[in-house]
């Protein structure tokens, strides 16, 4: 078999394995991950919040058996946070200890500085592993642009420093996968050191697959009623768009209310259900029984 062939075999078998978690993957995505997963890079995901780009780690760590890290990022997130913190109430009780130490100062706190007292956050942890786990950095276009430039050193080389005890290299080198909704330019820095995937909202033959995995007491007519249903609300003018979990959350309402049929004579409770959908206040108010009525009949 040629490497064309073997690629093809490689992506294939990571989709199944995928898939047998939950997650349907394109072969473009796999294709990323499987680059990843070779090459050892960092692959960024962008996409619209809620097209699932979280669930491409937490997928990838469940078929492949590893360890998820995750790391949440938002706006002022700094260096102690992300990568480590000093125990500094036990560093005090230690110092208090050490009044009737007769060890040399340099001594006493260079036990004071020891790992000990070190409290690993996501990057630190993920990076002293000793099995190979994924980590998640999730969402960094939230964090500010000097946090992009602590990443630098991690995603080069994977390493870190810490002033009291030098560098830190990784004992594996984790799986790294980086969130991104837009909602800032991130750095040519970081980009250059990651593979590059988009994810989009699901077409209708991906999103009735999702459906019927997560949701399978609707599999049938009815999970094509509700795709049919969502795919539609995602082309009207809305400020939040519907994602792939308001799409199952929404199905799980629906099968709450014991609603098995999606059609214009049941719109009053579907209108009943779309809190689980539309989560704007805006937005609700263009879903009168009127307009739930039209798009349900054309399901």
């Amino acid at each position: 078999m040629n490497a064309t062939g073997e690629r093809h075999n490689e992506i294939g078998s990571l989709q199944r394995q995928l898939a047998a978690v939950g997650y349907i993957a394109e072969s473009s995505l796999a294709a990323a991950l499987v680059l990843m997963l070779q090459l050892g890079r960092p692959l960024l995901v962008e996409g619209d919040a809620g097209v699932g780009k979280t669930e491409v780690a937490k997928s990838l760590a469940a078929a492949r058996g590893a360890r998820l890290i995750r790391l949440q990022c938002y706006e002022g997130l700094d260096v102690h946070a992300a990568m480590y913190e000093w125990n500094y109430q036990r560093q005090l009780l230690a110092i208090k200890l050490f009044e009737n130490d007769d060890r040399q100062t340099a001594l006493k706190e260079q036990d004071i500085f020891s790992e000990r007292y070190l409290l690993k956050r996501p990057l630190l942890e993920a990076i002293s592993c000793t099995e190979q786990p994924v980590l998640l950095i999730d969402e960094v276009d939230r964090a500010d642009e000097a946090f992009e430039a602590y990443l630098l050193e991690l995603l080069s080389d994977f390493q870190m420093s810490i002033p009291e005890l030098g560098t830190i290299r990784a004992v594996t080198k984790p799986l790294v996968v980086i969130t991104s909704n837009g909602t800032r330019e991130l750095s040519d820095a970081l980009r250059r050191r990651c593979l590059y995937q988009y994810v989009d909202y699901p077409d209708f033959a991906k999103e009735l697959a999702i459906v019927e995995i997560r949701a399978p007491q609707s599999a049938g007519q009815f999970a094509r009623q509700v795709v049919e249903f969502v795919q539609t609300v995602r082309r009207m003018d809305l400020q939040k768009k519907p994602g792939i979990a308001e799409t199952l959350d929404w199905t799980a309402a629906l099968l709450g209310l014991g609603v098995s049929t999606i059609d214009g004579d049941g719109a009053e409770r579907i209108v009943e259900t779309l809190s689980a959908l539309i989560k704007t206040r805006d937005d609700r108010a263009g879903f009168s029984r009127e307009v739930v009525a039209r798009i349900a009949a054309s399901c």
